[in-house]
């Protein structure tokens, strides 16, 4: 089976590390297509502190742009319609996965993830851009807030590892849900613990979660979402492999170097090829864990981009779905 481009932008960023409309009018087209299908938590204006300083939102936003990883799916958590969006993880239509699928009445305008047209976005005639997970370089924000105000990332977080809280909370704020956003975070913080609860034997366990793409395996870090999502579970990133870490969330690792990633749990998924790229790789067969039978491939492409997402909607799919897989893995 092949593997849909997942991970999109993020993958090609991955891989840069190993190797180093609607035809109508869009101001009348969909006009509340991003309004709350219900009412605003807060009172406009509101501030919102982000890594490039203060943002004033200064009226409840009617027409947002979504262009950070999962920024769409978290405003549509919070029943908020994006008029334009990126589709990082490369699903299509829409751009979001099964899990978000009906939350649209009309798709947005899809917008290219790692350079995105300003035309485009302009075009839409946006009164707020999220961007809370991107880049988060200084060049991106100033051209996309010359179009609208921009929510970027935290202050402090790197390039694509604001977690889910922080994007949540970031986004709450801006389209004044912010009672919804806190609901929603100790829902999904819910669901984390009581799967944590039911399989105790996950307290503690290393795991090593990587990927394998046509430059070869690589392992992810803390503060990409694979890896909060397993230690959210209670799993411990492999020491071994976050030493290596640095500005970047995604670390290569060579044939000479797979050991680390044995472990006594392991998850490894494909990226632009078959699965068979791994399951077939002698350097695969060769780890302890393999051979014991506590590595894991995920294969299921939809599980795979849940797993990736860093959503709220695709958290919960993926708590669903990995979950007993891990369990059985061990």
């Amino acid at each position: 089976m092949r593997s849909r481009p997942v991970l999109r932008g993020a993958a090609l960023l991955a891989v840069a590390v190993l190797a180093t409309s609607c035809g109508s009018d869009p101001a009348d087209d969909g006009a509340d297509a991003a309004t709350s299908s219900g009412g605003s938590s807060g009172a406009f204006p509101v501030t919102v502190p982000t890594a490039f300083g203060e943002v004033t939102v200064e009226e409840e936003p009617a027409r947002v742009v979504a262009l950070g990883w999962s920024d769409a799916e978290t405003a549509l958590a919070l029943g908020v319609q994006p008029v334009g969006a990126s589709d990082w993880l490369g699903f299509g239509g829409e751009g979001v996965g099964p899990w978000a699928e009906g939350l649209y009445d009309e798709a947005p305008e899809l917008i290219d993830t790692l350079e995105p047209s300003l035309e485009a976005i302009a075009a839409l005639e946006p009164d707020l851009i999220l961007d809370t997970r991107s880049a988060a370089t200084q060049d991106r924000y100033d051209l996309l807030s010359q179009i609208a105000p921009t929510i970027s990332q935290p202050e402090g977080v790197g390039p694509y590892q604001t977690t889910w809280q922080q994007q949540l909370e970031l986004v709450g704020q801006a389209l004044g849900k912010e009672d919804e956003a806190a609901q929603l975070e100790d829902d999904v913080e819910q669901r984390f613990a009581d799967a944590a609860a039911d399989h105790p034997e996950f307290e503690g366990t290393e795991v090593a979660v990587a990927a394998y793409t046509s430059e070869g395996f690589g392992a992810y870090v803390r503060g990409d979402s694979r890896v909060d999502f397993m230690e959210q579970l209670g799993f411990v990133n492999k020491p071994a492999i976050q030493e290596l870490s640095g500005t970047n969330f995604f670390v290569p690792v060579s044939d000479e170097e797979v050991s680390l990633l044995d472990a006594p749990l392991t998850v490894v998924f494909p990226i632009f090829v078959e699965v068979s790229a791994i399951t077939a790789n002698p350097v695969w067969g060769t780890l302890p864990s393999v051979q014991q039978g506590h590595a894991l491939v995920l294969e299921d492409q939809d599980l795979v981009s849940a797993f990736s997402s860093g959503t709220p909607l695709g958290i919960e799919y993926a708590l669903d779905n990995a979950v007993p897989l891990f369990a059985d893995a061990l």
